[in-house]
């Protein structure tokens, strides 16, 4: 459906290069960083209007969190390339049906444009958007690659709309409450930080249903599209990185990016750390989970997708630990459920009672995690933080 420059296995770091190339973290820092820079109105006086695009695996997350918030939200349209799967979505939704994002935009009354496309897709698409003066929420990974990335935030900025990048794991129940822990300095100093992501993606089941998946340019590999969200827990719960050293391997699945990867981490506060996940558990998704070990304190969040808290020990308690046994969920799910406590936050912000929780600036801290993982494993050294000074 989708074609790429880049040949399958033999040359994936080759292509991995062009990916990397010239990517210059300091543009950050030359954006209008005044709020007021988002010139819309707060809409105050009826639902706020969303369209969609891209009805594949991850939209129904998004369309259910939207019914979810009913009283204040809608879907108004919704657009695919594929007939089938625009048929299928516009019947669940009654949205408006586009074949394309040109047309949807020509027509719709939209104050903001879910994508939930390839990745590599989102930063064009993102553009088209903010050039219409519609505010942006994309799916993670923002980007497949930094520059892309930066281009999205000037973007929506000098538009004056918002660029929302959906990292709905901040939500869960178990992560907030580790989130509030370190925030409290229980742990006192961390020493160590493991985050595991064993999971299965088979070729069949799931690479060979779209030939973007496990491309670079559209998707990327193990790091960055399935443990995207876990790279994010990197700096959101324990802080800035100093520097990593990372492994990726293409072990088993036919594809151009990886399906294993290892990275080493040591952060800014001396902690030490790993992350590791593979596409390849046998026979299912086993787990995903972070582990922290700290001077005055041990947690270990686990299950499929950080959903049991297993270990919670603290030298000094608190009353968040009552909360403990309320947090754990099950779920057959690696996306879990913070979908639409997260679209509250993006609603709230529309409505000008909120701040965004994740916004493009904040979406680029785990993507240039992400490139600096993939220049470790092409170069085979260390990477220090930020790329550039």
């Amino acid at each position: 459906m989708y074609s790429t420059p880049c040949s399958p296995r033999g040359s994936r770091f080759s292509c991995l290069a062009s990916v990397i190339a010239n990517q210059n973290i300091q543009a950050i820092f030359q954006f209008n960083t005044d709020s007021s820079m988002f010139a819309t109105q707060a809409i105050t006086d009826r639902k706020i209007r969303f369209a969609l695009v891209g009805c594949g695996r991850i939209s129904n997350n998004h369309i259910d969190s939207i019914s979810q918030h009913s009283e204040v939200a809608e879907l108004v349209d919704v657009c695919d390339i594929n007939p089938e799967a625009l048929a299928k979505t516009v019947a669940k939704t009654g949205a408006k049906g586009h074949s394309s994002l040109s047309a949807l935009l020509a027509s719709t009354t939209a104050d903001c444009v879910i994508l939930t496309t390839p990745s590599g897709l989102h930063p064009n698409q993102a553009i088209a958007v903010a050039n219409t003066g519609r505010h942006v929420l994309s799916e993670k990974p923002m980007a497949t690659n930094f520059e892309d990335g930066l281009a999205m935030v000037k973007a929506c900025e000098q538009a004056g709309v918002h660029l929302f990048v959906v990292k709905q794991n901040r939500k869960n129940a178990t992560l907030q409450l580790l989130k509030q822990a370190v925030e409290k300095k229980r742990f006192g100093r961390i020493y160590m930080v493991t985050l595991n992501v064993f999971w299965q993606r088979p070729q069949q089941g799931y690479y060979d249903q779209a030939d973007w998946r496990g491309t670079w340019n559209l998707d990327g590999g193990a790091l960055m599209n399935q443990a995207s969200h876990y790279v994010d827990l990197l700096e959101w719960l324990i802080g800035p990185i100093d520097s990593l050293h990372a492994y990726t391997a293409t072990l088993a699945r036919d594809i151009e990016a990886e399906d294993t990867a290892v990275m080493s981490v040591k952060w800014r506060n001396g902690a030490l750390g790993s992350l590791n996940c593979t596409m390849l558990t046998y026979p299912k998704n086993l787990e995903g989970s972070i582990t922290i070990l700290g001077e005055k304190g041990t947690v270990r969040v686990g299950g499929v997708a950080v959903n049991e808290i297993q270990e919670w020990n603290f030298q000094d308690a608190d009353p968040a630990d009552e909360q403990i046994a309320h947090a754990n969920y099950e779920t057959t799910s690696v996306y879990g459920f913070g979908h639409p406590l997260y679209y509250q936050n993006v609603i709230e912000t529309l409505q000008g009672k909120a701040i965004p929780d994740v916004d493009g600036r904040e979406g680029l801290k785990s993507l240039e995690v992400l490139i600096a993982a993939y220049r470790s494993a092409r170069d085979g050294v260390q990477v220090g933080l930020p790329l550039h000074l």
